[in-house]
């Protein structure tokens, strides 16, 4: 049982009920309002540099890569630290595919890839192995889901893509592209 402390309601008891909501308010909490003084400051030095009405026409992902570039992604290091969930193996045929797919993209779209499963389109300083999630260390993994119809779909939070188990190669990397093009960003189920 997980009780909640507000100011203007003291305790609140979390229950399947109130969860939801309880949810939202802790994710505005911890990623909004808990830094909103030094966002602030931030983007007031950041604007003294670059005027912010410059940058009205990048999205979040351009941005990124105006700023930080695009280092070159090696994907033989990427594989090693790829960890597999739901009955896939290094060694099973949708994710040889994956990897043939992985390697025909150009290395902007690699980045884009990396950005759409993990939040960043920037490879760890020292590679893949030290790859970070939300808690912590946390590896690329590909996890078996969905059907052949549906999309692959990110966890950023887990480094987890989920990989339906397409039927043949052309199929994957076209959904594929496809997720990655057509990414939406960040949403609460």
């Amino acid at each position: 049982k997980a009780v909640v402390s507000t100011q203007s309601t003291g305790n609140i008891d979390v229950t399947n009920f109130n969860k939801l909501g309880y949810v939202k308010a802790y994710i505005q909490w911890k990623f909004v309002d808990r830094i909103e003084e030094q966002i602030k400051a931030f983007k007031n030095g950041f604007a003294y540099v670059i005027p912010l009405s410059k940058l009205a026409v990048f999205d979040e992902n351009e941005l990124e890569y105006l700023m930080c570039g695009i280092a070159q992604i090696d994907v033989e290091d990427w594989c090693k630290y790829t960890e597999f969930k739901g009955g896939y193996s290094s060694t099973h045929h949708v994710v040889v595919w994956f990897w043939k797919a992985v390697r025909s993209f150009d290395n902007e779209f690699r980045a884009r890839l990396l950005q759409f499963v993990t939040g960043t389109s920037r490879v760890p300083m020292n590679g893949f192995r030290e790859l970070q999630g939300s808690n912590g260390p946390q590896k690329f993994c590909i996890e078996k889901w969905g059907g052949p119809n549906d999309l692959p779909r990110a966890h950023t939070c887990f480094n987890r893509i989920d990989l339906p188990p397409y039927n043949d190669y052309h199929t994957l990397k076209d959904k594929l592209k496809t997720a990655v093009e057509c990414t939406g960003g960040f949403e609460i189920d």
